[in-house]
């Protein structure tokens, strides 16, 4: 006779080849829900997974919530069972050191004008895709502007010729004694103009003329179909800057900037400042003075909006947003003046929120009202050009 909850239980589950630390007390509520009350204290249960649901339904069928007798080839049995259930619940709360959870946030943007620096602003229509942590991150951080990168699966983004030359001047060629200096871009009748000094060269005016279309591998090609140097024609790319120059291009030491023939290459994932962007330019158009680029993909999907408006949305996993860590994620940030599009720049996000205010979801979801950030700072918010 042996008494399911009896010392002598546990004894045999152990001589039978499970580890004392993974014995078990079954206990058997009213409404028969079948627990592991493992070492850690009398209160700390676990329920045994669904994948196991034979293993406990066996247990539910011959146990009783006081004792029952039990022929011994079937306690045996039973003893092997609840060793296999032991095994895998443990494998299931420990899982191996090199498992990694997945911790992207899901994004969402509609008709926002984004400030990656004092300097450079782009337009977005819209965007599909999601923040992915950088670094030893476990999850994205408003406050750190390095701890993610946003990961584009579609989007329509536009930048004018100001924050094209802007972001050439301050973050492509911006070392110290840059061969390239005083760069300037004119869009005009779908065709970009790039005029600076070659600072290596005595600062000898140069300028070109091309188009802009989009790589196999998606990054933007300036094709220079006519180049001056001076006001005199010159025969290509290479030629124009020199050695020094363009040997550095075609050796990729220039950040986001390479050389192909009388054509460069600019990949937006390095050109542009944090946080960086993941994806590809799949097609370029102009109108007016700005540079329309899609991102996506064959494999895009098409993405419901998930409100009107417009508006910043993240949601799933982890998210810090400034003392704020979110569990399973629901942000939106919303734009108090619908008129125009959402001005938001990430660090200047608390000041944009201290002047908004901010609704609870009956979900915990949060619904935050921003002002625009060139409402808080007109001077600051336009580009100088």
């Amino acid at each position: 006779m042996l008494e399911l909850f009896s010392p002598n239980f546990l004894s045999s589950l152990q001589q039978f080849g499970c580890p004392q630390e993974l014995s078990l007390k079954i206990v058997v509520s009213r409404a028969g829900d079948v627990y592991d009350a493992r070492a850690g204290g009398p209160n700390r249960k676990f329920r045994l997974r669904s994948a196991r649901g034979a293993i406990l339904q066996f247990v539910r069928n011959l146990v009783s919530p006081f004792h029952i007798s039990i022929p011994p080839l079937i306690s045996r049995a039973l003893f092997v069972l609840l060793c296999a259930a032991a095994l895998g619940t443990a494998a299931s709360q420990n899982p191996p050191s090199n498992y990694k959870q997945e911790s992207t946030v899901q994004a969402q943007m509609r008709n926002v004008t984004y400030h990656f620096s004092d300097t450079v602003v782009v337009e977005i229509k819209s965007l599909n895709g999601e923040l992915v942590p950088l670094g030893k991150n476990e999850f994205p951080i408003f406050d750190d502007k390095n701890s993610f990168s946003l990961r584009i699966s579609t989007a329509e983004m536009a930048i004018d010729s100001s924050n094209l030359a802007n972001l050439l001047n301050s973050y492509v060629f911006a070392r110290p004694h840059s061969p390239l200096t005083g760069l300037s871009v004119i869009v005009e009748k779908g065709r970009v103009k790039v005029k600076g000094k070659l600072h290596d060269k005595g600062d000898i005016p140069f300028e070109t003329d091309g188009i802009l279309t989009p790589t196999a591998d998606g990054k933007l090609r300036l094709h220079s179909e006519k180049i001056k140097a001076m006001h005199v024609p010159v025969k290509g790319l290479m030629s124009l800057f020199g050695i020094d120059l363009g040997g550095l291009i075609k050796e990729g030491k220039v950040p986001g900037v390479r050389a192909e023939e009388d054509d460069l290459i600019l990949d937006l994932e390095q050109i542009l400042p944090p946080p960086h962007i993941e994806g590809k330019v799949v097609s370029v158009r102009i109108e007016g003075e700005k540079i329309i680029q899609i991102f996506g993909g064959s494999d895009a999907k098409p993405v419901k909006n998930i409100r009107a408006g417009n508006y910043m949305a993240y949601k799933n996993n982890r998210l810090r947003f400034n003392k704020l860590v979110m569990n399973d994620a629901d942000l939106v940030l919303i734009d108090m003046d619908p008129k125009d599009p959402l001005d938001f720049y990430l660090e200047h996000y608390k000041e944009q929120l201290s002047a908004g205010y901010t609704k609870t979801t009956l979900d915990s979801g949060l619904r935050v009202f921003i002002k625009d950030y060139n409402k808080l700072h007109p001077a600051k918010a336009s580009p100088q050009k």
